[in-house]
């Protein structure tokens, strides 16, 4: 999962390297005529069943969604292709968590949590400084659920965050949402020194976990979030 830095929303989008690991899974087994194995392998696939980032991107909302002015960050765009990472977690980061990367466009990062695939963008807007942004990221078992868990703890532990470039207080008001995948959260950062705050909003829908982030418009983000969020959610849904 990349992570990447949002200034205020007067400022541009400065996003840092991703590095992909790949994930071989499976162990030996023990078959006296060998006859099963290949069975017995695909079997203990953790990831058999789960969507690839070649797949995942498919579903990310396309150009024509976010209208005149926005243009996609070529360098922001990501996935994991045909492949599967292995997944890890961060108990330190859960506990202690770095608030300001609520500011960046991949914000699940927050919770310590790294999925075995995922695809994302952003799209910003030269004119007005605005920035939309949407990733999906897959976990095995029930992983999805104990992430939207660890973000809502974590959140709770960011009341604020200062903004690097402003110097400013960032305030972090997060609330859980209906109506989206089966589960959602949205969480809205608001600054006196910014021209319009950010919602950004996590959708759980099985496995994956949908977040987007918008400045867009001037109610925080939050109408273009919202709408952008059920699209996504949607047609990950329909990957299943």
């Amino acid at each position: 999962m990349r992570t990447a830095v949002r200034a205020a929303a007067v400022l541009a989008l400065a996003a840092l390297p991703l590095t992909l690991t790949a994930c071989s899974s499976g162990s030996s087994h023990d078959d006296s005529d060998g006859a099963a194995e290949p069975a017995a392998k695909a079997s203990r696939n953790p990831d058999a069943g789960l969507a690839n980032g070649a797949r995942l991107k498919t579903a990310l909302a396309p150009a024509s969604f976010f209208g005149a002015g926005y243009r996609i960050d070529q360098d922001a765009a990501r996935d994991t292709g045909g492949t599967y990472q292995e997944p890890s977690s961060d108990p330190a980061a859960l506990s202690k968590p770095d608030c300001t990367k609520l500011g960046g466009t991949s914000w699940l990062a927050l919770t310590g949590d790294e999925g075995v695939s995922f695809a994302q963008n952003d799209y910003t807007n030269a004119k007005t400084t605005a920035d939309i942004a949407q990733e999906v990221d897959v976990f095995r078992g029930r992983t999805a659920a104990t992430v939207m868990h660890h973000l809502q703890k974590a959140v709770a532990s960011c009341p604020t965050y200062k903004d690097a470039d402003t110097k400013s207080d960032v305030k972090v008001a997060g609330t859980t949402t209906s109506g989206l995948g089966d589960e959602a959260y949205t969480i809205t950062l608001t600054d006196p020194t910014w021209e319009n705050g950010t919602t950004l909003i996590a959708a759980r829908t099985a496995t994956a976990v949908v977040t987007v982030m918008s400045t867009d418009g001037h109610d925080n983000g939050a109408a273009t979030a919202k709408k952008l969020a059920a699209k996504v959610t949607a047609a990950v849904a329909a990957l299943n």
